[in-house]
Protein backbone atom coordinates (compact mmCIF):
# COMPACT_ATOMS: atom_id res chain seq x y z
CA UNK A 1 0.00 0.00 0.00
CA UNK A 2 2.25 2.60 0.98
CA UNK A 3 4.45 2.02 -2.58
CA UNK A 4 1.23 2.65 -4.64
CA UNK A 5 -0.07 6.17 -2.74
CA UNK A 6 0.81 9.39 -2.61
CA UNK A 7 2.33 9.94 1.10
CA UNK A 8 1.07 13.92 1.08
CA UNK A 9 -2.30 12.50 -0.54
CA UNK A 10 -2.52 9.84 2.18
CA UNK A 11 -1.88 12.51 5.10
CA UNK A 12 -3.96 15.15 3.73
CA UNK A 13 -7.41 15.40 6.28
CA UNK A 14 -5.69 13.26 8.77
CA UNK A 15 -2.41 14.48 9.47
CA UNK A 16 -1.73 17.55 6.80
CA UNK A 17 -4.09 20.55 6.11
CA UNK A 18 -4.90 21.59 2.70
CA UNK A 19 -3.22 23.53 0.22
CA UNK A 20 -6.38 25.20 -0.43
CA UNK A 21 -9.01 26.54 2.07
CA UNK A 22 -11.86 27.99 0.79
CA UNK A 23 -15.96 26.61 0.88
CA UNK A 24 -17.69 26.80 -2.69
CA UNK A 25 -21.00 25.31 -4.17
CA UNK A 26 -21.42 22.78 -6.57
CA UNK A 27 -21.78 25.33 -9.30
CA UNK A 28 -18.81 27.12 -8.29
CA UNK A 29 -16.55 24.57 -6.82
CA UNK A 30 -15.11 23.58 -10.67
CA UNK A 31 -14.46 26.90 -11.94
CA UNK A 32 -12.23 28.25 -8.36
CA UNK A 33 -10.25 24.47 -8.63
CA UNK A 34 -9.74 25.66 -12.10
CA UNK A 35 -8.75 29.27 -10.86
CA UNK A 36 -6.38 27.52 -8.12
CA UNK A 37 -4.42 25.33 -10.77
CA UNK A 38 -4.08 28.61 -13.06
CA UNK A 39 -2.65 30.34 -10.29
CA UNK A 40 -0.11 28.12 -9.21
CA UNK A 41 0.86 27.42 -12.77
CA UNK A 42 1.34 31.25 -13.61
CA UNK A 43 3.95 31.84 -10.50
CA UNK A 44 5.84 28.62 -11.44
CA UNK A 45 5.77 29.14 -15.00
CA UNK A 46 5.62 32.99 -15.33
CA UNK A 47 5.95 34.08 -18.80
CA UNK A 48 8.23 36.92 -18.39
CA UNK A 49 10.04 36.29 -15.18
CA UNK A 50 11.90 32.89 -15.23
CA UNK A 51 13.89 33.93 -12.10
CA UNK A 52 10.66 32.32 -10.34
CA UNK A 53 12.01 29.32 -11.61
CA UNK A 54 15.20 29.77 -9.76
CA UNK A 55 13.19 30.98 -6.60
CA UNK A 56 13.00 27.20 -4.74
CA UNK A 57 9.18 27.88 -4.62
CA UNK A 58 8.06 24.26 -2.59
CA UNK A 59 4.19 25.21 -2.36
CA UNK A 60 1.70 27.72 -2.74
CA UNK A 61 -1.20 27.64 -0.38
CA UNK A 62 -4.39 29.56 -1.19
CA UNK A 63 -7.44 30.74 1.29
CA UNK A 64 -10.41 32.78 -0.10
CA UNK A 65 -12.99 34.89 1.65
CA UNK A 66 -15.76 36.36 0.48
CA UNK A 67 -14.09 39.72 -0.47
CA UNK A 68 -10.43 38.37 -1.80
CA UNK A 69 -7.64 35.73 -2.30
CA UNK A 70 -5.07 35.16 0.12
CA UNK A 71 -1.59 33.67 -1.75
CA UNK A 72 1.17 32.31 0.40
CA UNK A 73 4.24 31.45 -1.57
CA UNK A 74 6.59 29.18 0.12
CA UNK A 75 9.90 29.78 -1.14
CA UNK A 76 13.49 29.21 -0.55
CA UNK A 77 15.00 32.53 -2.08
CA UNK A 78 12.49 34.52 -1.59
CA UNK A 79 14.46 37.58 -2.63
CA UNK A 80 13.78 36.42 -6.58
CA UNK A 81 10.27 37.13 -5.83
CA UNK A 82 10.04 40.59 -3.65
CA UNK A 83 12.58 42.16 -5.51
CA UNK A 84 14.01 45.74 -4.68
CA UNK A 85 12.26 47.14 -1.71
CA UNK A 86 9.24 44.91 -2.63
CA UNK A 87 8.98 46.05 -5.99
CA UNK A 88 8.47 42.58 -7.95
CA UNK A 89 5.72 41.46 -5.48
CA UNK A 90 3.23 44.29 -5.75
CA UNK A 91 3.54 43.78 -10.03
CA UNK A 92 3.16 40.21 -9.29
CA UNK A 93 -0.14 40.69 -6.81
CA UNK A 94 -1.48 43.24 -9.83
CA UNK A 95 -0.97 40.75 -12.52
CA UNK A 96 -3.02 37.94 -9.86
CA UNK A 97 -5.44 40.13 -9.61
CA UNK A 98 -5.71 40.94 -13.51
CA UNK A 99 -5.42 36.64 -14.09
CA UNK A 100 -8.53 36.06 -12.09
CA UNK A 101 -10.58 39.20 -11.31
CA UNK A 102 -10.53 39.21 -7.86
CA UNK A 103 -8.32 41.25 -5.11
CA UNK A 104 -5.33 39.23 -3.91
CA UNK A 105 -3.56 39.80 -0.92
CA UNK A 106 0.33 38.00 -1.93
CA UNK A 107 2.48 36.75 0.71
CA UNK A 108 6.15 35.07 0.79
CA UNK A 109 7.38 33.15 3.56
CA UNK A 110 10.65 32.19 3.46
CA UNK A 111 11.72 27.85 3.91
CA UNK A 112 15.21 27.60 6.56
CA UNK A 113 16.01 23.96 5.71
CA UNK A 114 15.60 23.70 1.96
CA UNK A 115 17.58 20.51 1.65
CA UNK A 116 14.21 19.12 3.94
CA UNK A 117 11.57 20.01 1.10
CA UNK A 118 11.07 16.64 -1.33
CA UNK A 119 10.17 19.13 -4.30
CA UNK A 120 13.09 21.29 -4.14
CA UNK A 121 15.28 18.28 -4.10
CA UNK A 122 13.88 16.92 -6.77
CA UNK A 123 13.98 19.98 -8.48
CA UNK A 124 17.56 20.00 -7.75
CA UNK A 125 18.27 17.07 -9.26
CA UNK A 126 16.68 17.85 -12.35
CA UNK A 127 18.45 20.64 -12.95
CA UNK A 128 21.50 18.91 -12.61
CA UNK A 129 20.26 16.09 -15.02
CA UNK A 130 19.70 18.70 -17.65
CA UNK A 131 23.43 19.60 -17.30
CA UNK A 132 24.50 16.09 -18.39
CA UNK A 133 25.65 15.42 -14.93
CA UNK A 134 25.98 11.57 -13.73
CA UNK A 135 22.93 10.27 -12.16
CA UNK A 136 23.99 8.28 -10.13
CA UNK A 137 26.55 10.97 -8.60
CA UNK A 138 23.54 13.57 -8.72
CA UNK A 139 21.68 11.07 -6.32
CA UNK A 140 24.55 10.07 -3.95
CA UNK A 141 25.60 13.25 -3.31
CA UNK A 142 21.53 14.62 -2.69
CA UNK A 143 21.09 12.30 -0.24
CA UNK A 144 24.12 13.04 1.34
CA UNK A 145 22.83 16.56 1.94
CA UNK A 146 19.73 15.77 2.95
CA UNK A 147 20.72 13.13 5.47
CA UNK A 148 22.89 16.11 7.07
CA UNK A 149 20.57 18.60 7.19
CA UNK A 150 19.22 15.90 9.93
CA UNK A 151 16.31 13.87 7.92
CA UNK A 152 15.31 10.49 9.29
CA UNK A 153 15.53 8.73 5.71
CA UNK A 154 15.56 9.61 1.99
CA UNK A 155 14.57 7.66 -1.56
CA UNK A 156 15.31 8.94 -5.16
CA UNK A 157 13.96 7.24 -7.95
CA UNK A 158 14.39 8.08 -11.07
CA UNK A 159 12.94 6.74 -14.69
CA UNK A 160 13.65 7.37 -18.21
CA UNK A 161 16.16 7.01 -20.41
CA UNK A 162 19.64 7.35 -17.71
CA UNK A 163 22.84 7.99 -19.46
CA UNK A 164 21.54 8.16 -22.66
CA UNK A 165 20.77 4.62 -22.36
CA UNK A 166 18.30 3.35 -25.68
CA UNK A 167 16.12 1.85 -23.31
CA UNK A 168 14.16 3.28 -20.38
CA UNK A 169 14.83 1.85 -16.72
CA UNK A 170 14.36 2.51 -12.87
CA UNK A 171 16.90 3.22 -10.53
CA UNK A 172 16.25 3.48 -7.20
CA UNK A 173 18.19 4.22 -4.30
CA UNK A 174 17.20 4.91 -0.40
CA UNK A 175 19.12 5.48 3.03
CA UNK A 176 17.70 5.75 6.56
CA UNK A 177 13.83 4.82 7.10
CA UNK A 178 10.99 5.39 4.75
CA UNK A 179 7.81 4.39 6.53
CA UNK A 180 5.61 5.39 3.89
CA UNK A 181 2.12 3.29 5.37
CA UNK A 182 3.13 5.18 8.65
CA UNK A 183 0.50 7.85 9.38
CA UNK A 184 2.47 9.48 12.48
CA UNK A 185 5.36 9.46 10.08
CA UNK A 186 6.74 12.96 8.09
CA UNK A 187 7.07 11.69 4.92
CA UNK A 188 7.24 14.63 2.29
CA UNK A 189 7.38 14.04 -1.21
CA UNK A 190 8.23 15.81 -4.60
CA UNK A 191 8.10 15.04 -8.53
CA UNK A 192 9.46 17.07 -11.44
CA UNK A 193 10.85 16.06 -14.79
CA UNK A 194 14.20 16.35 -16.25
CA UNK A 195 14.52 17.47 -19.76
CA UNK A 196 17.37 15.95 -21.46
CA UNK A 197 18.66 15.83 -25.06
CA UNK A 198 17.80 11.93 -25.03
CA UNK A 199 13.96 12.51 -23.36
CA UNK A 200 12.42 13.72 -19.96
CA UNK A 201 13.35 11.28 -17.06
CA UNK A 202 10.80 11.72 -13.77
CA UNK A 203 12.50 12.33 -10.89
CA UNK A 204 10.39 11.06 -7.70
CA UNK A 205 11.92 11.89 -3.73
CA UNK A 206 11.03 10.74 -0.85
CA UNK A 207 12.15 12.61 2.48
CA UNK A 208 11.32 11.39 6.09
CA UNK A 209 11.55 14.46 8.31
CA UNK A 210 10.50 12.59 11.44
CA UNK A 211 7.05 11.84 13.42
CA UNK A 212 4.02 14.66 14.01
CA UNK A 213 4.69 16.39 17.43
CA UNK A 214 1.59 16.28 19.80
CA UNK A 215 -0.04 13.32 18.08
CA UNK A 216 -1.04 10.11 20.29
CA UNK A 217 1.83 7.63 20.21
CA UNK A 218 -0.35 4.76 20.08
CA UNK A 219 -0.10 3.32 23.82
CA UNK A 220 -4.26 3.66 24.23
CA UNK A 221 -4.87 1.97 20.95
CA UNK A 222 -6.00 -1.34 22.80
CA UNK A 223 -8.39 0.60 24.90
CA UNK A 224 -9.83 2.45 21.97
CA UNK A 225 -10.34 -1.01 19.74
CA UNK A 226 -13.97 -1.25 17.86
CA UNK A 227 -15.17 -4.39 20.00
CA UNK A 228 -15.13 -7.62 18.13
CA UNK A 229 -18.20 -9.47 17.29
CA UNK A 230 -18.68 -12.98 19.00
CA UNK A 231 -18.04 -15.87 17.07
CA UNK A 232 -21.26 -17.51 15.36
CA UNK A 233 -21.76 -20.87 16.69
CA UNK A 234 -23.56 -23.30 14.55
CA UNK A 235 -25.57 -26.43 15.49
CA UNK A 236 -24.96 -29.60 14.33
Amino acid sequence: MGQKVNPIAFRTGVMLGWKSRWYASKQEFAELLLEDHKVRDFIKNHPKKPQYRNAGINQIEIERTRDDVKIVIHAARPGLIIGKRGQEIEILQAELQNLIGRIVNLKVEEIGRPELKAQLVAEDISQQLSRRSSFRRTMKRAMETTMDAGAGGIRIQLAGRLGGAEMARREKQSTGSIPLSTLRANIDYGFTEAKTAQGHIGVQVWINNGMFEGQSDGADAETGQAPKKPKRSYKR
